[in-house]
């Protein structure tokens, strides 16, 4: 299995600041450490290839998430919705990549050994793999080749929240609160 790392990085961030001022990707963690960086971070722990997509003017995403290591990849038309940067990056990885690791920027809590659990899921058969949490479904959320065709066919706002709802999913057990925690408020930091 050949497994990339996808950092979705390209949402507008309108509930942490509906003016469009200040890039909740960019605002700092209390360890320091920009949201988005933390989160590539925890994905560059586990898979030496991370695809970061990003939108234009992203006010220093792309240029910080290239300094860790991150490929990264321009969606000109992130603000259609999720699906769009998701069909980047699959397109992006192609034709060395058979499963894909998709993680949130505003996600930096995931745990490391979260990821391993789902890309070892994958390895096991599964064809798609969410972690849960205390009876909760989180991110972020492999997905094996048999998938690529329904991913690079996405649409909309949503990703790939109805090939979740169509696909069967291996929910895998996680004793990590982090994947149900996202950046979506100055509060939540």
């Amino acid at each position: 299995m050949n497994a990339v790392g996808i950092l979705l990085a390209a949402g507008r961030g309108r509930r942490f600041d509906p003016q469009g001022r200040r890039n909740k990707l960019l605002q700092l963690l209390p360890t320091g450490e920009p949201v988005v960086v933390a989160s590539a971070r925890n994905l560059l722990s586990t898979l030496p290839r991370v695809i970061a997509v990003v939108p234009p003017q992203d006010g220093g995403v792309a240029d910080a998430l290239r300094a860790l290591g991150c490929e990264v990849t321009l969606c000109a038309n992130a603000d259609s919705g999720m699906a769009a940067s998701l069909v980047q990056a699959i397109r992006h990885s192609l034709p060395q990549a058979d499963a894909w690791l998709v993680a949130l920027g505003d996600m930096p809590y995931v745990a490391a050994s979260t990821l391993r659990a789902l890309l070892d899921a994958l390895e096991e058969g599964a064809d798609i793999a969410a972690p849960v949490f205390e009876g909760r479904r989180g991110n972020p959320v492999a997905f094996g080749a048999v998938h690529l065709e329904a991913l690079l066919a996405l649409q909309g706002e949503h990703g790939a929240r109805a090939l979740l709802k169509s696909a069967p999913v291996v929910e895998v057990a996680v004793n990590d609160p982090g994947i149900l925690r996202d950046i979506d408020t100055p509060a939540d930091l």
